[in-house]
């Protein structure tokens, strides 16, 4: 069977010199050399500051959510992966959902400004699939309304806007390394924060609120990334090139053959697009399904992704439908987009379009 993402392993010599490091050190966790390391050289490579190591790209948002120690409402977008919404109501937030635009599949500003109350503490926009949201206006709304902004950018390692990456805006920023993202670290996730304060409290928070060894200064969880992982991410680090490489070349390809068969994501002019991921919306649900059930016939796992929208799930409060979510939802597929398959994948659809319209 063919997945919609396939895990990349790095040269396996080079990991084993990184395991034996861990090995002559003896340092397995608690922020070792290893996770320091990774630490400074993605601080390098994405030219920001205060950037924390962690467990998970969800856990690096409960972490951006701790550090703000307020209370209220956080809106959101109802159209992205469940972590976006469960890292704010974990941490005692509720999340309130303003609907997206159709075509970039982002949460649409005016959406947001009309859902503000006097209960709104913070924005949570993602970036989509790695497609640059509407930076500079949102600003524009929180700077307004005096709110913090938080990113999820866990799609977005390969994103720059107006020429600057992507994790350097908003207050806060989170990214995930699981193993299924272009980067990884088999699991874990990083999140940097702008504001030197809220950083050092940060990482007290990340190691169970301990700020000394007989000392407990607030409430924290385990939220630290071992050295096993770290080693993983210094690897990957010096294949990153090749990797985007490989995968521009299968995004490429994907445009080509598919633009005018289906509607496409409508990419952010003032940002680089990213190939983590070649999302496509027919025009049904049914449309989907049987293109969906032609590939799986040939052994390709094509996923409807996200779904469902979020605003439906049973812990959040139901307000109102968030319209355009719930029919992208509907009507999406995330296709495999990896060395060797998109032949097969892009003609498979287009010979399904093609039989039943």
């Amino acid at each position: 069977m063919t997945y919609v993402t396939k895990v990349y392993y790095p040269d396996r010599d080079k990991y084993k010199s990184y395991i034996d490091k861990i090995y002559d050190s003896g340092w397995l966790t608690n922020n070792g050399p290893l996770v320091q390391e990774l630490e400074k050289r993605l601080e390098e490579y994405f030219g920001v500051k205060n950037l924390l190591c962690v467990a998970s790209g969800t856990i690096a948002l409960e972490i951006a959510y701790r550090v703000m120690e307020t209370e209220g409402e956080v809106i959101t977008t109802p159209f992205t992966y469940v972590s976006t919404t469960s890292a704010i109501a974990a941490t005692c937030y509720t999340p309130v959902f303003a609907d997206i635009d159709f075509d970039t599949f982002n949460i649409d500003p005016q959406k947001i400004e009309e859902t503000i109350t006097e209960k709104t503490c913070a924005i949570a926009p993602c970036h989509v699939f790695g497609n640059a949201c509407e930076i500079d206006e949102i600003d524009r709304i929180a700077d307004k309304h005096g709110l913090k902004v938080i990113y999820d950018a866990s799609h977005a390692f390969d994103v720059r806007y107006k020429g600057k990456h992507i994790l350097g805006y908003g207050d806060m920023s989170a990214i995930s390394f699981h193993a299924t993202k272009m980067f990884h670290t088999v699991e874990g996730g990083a999140l940097i924060i702008k504001d030197d304060e809220l950083y050092e409290k940060a990482k007290i928070i990340r190691d169970h609120g301990s700020d000394g060894p007989d000392s407990v200064a607030m409430l924290g969880i385990n939220g630290k990334m071992n050295e096993v992982e770290a080693a993983m991410g210094l690897c990957m680090l010096d294949e990153e090139e090749q990797i985007l490489s490989e995968r521009k070349r299968s995004h490429d390809y994907y445009t080509q053959r598919l633009a005018g068969h289906v509607q496409l994501q409508k990419q952010n002019p003032d940002a680089t697009q990213s190939v983590s991921y070649f999302p496509v919306v027919f025009r049904s649900h049914e449309e989907m399904v049987q293109v969906r059930q032609a590939l799986r016939e040939k052994e390709i796992a094509a996923r409807q992704y996200f779904y469902p929208s979020l605003d439906t799930v049973s812990y959040v409060e139901h307000r109102k439908p968030m319209v355009n979510s719930r029919e992208l939802a509907d009507r999406i597929l995330v296709i495999p987009m990896h060395s060797g398959v998109e032949p097969l994948v892009s003609d498979t659809i287009i010979e399904t379009l093609e039989r039943i319209r």
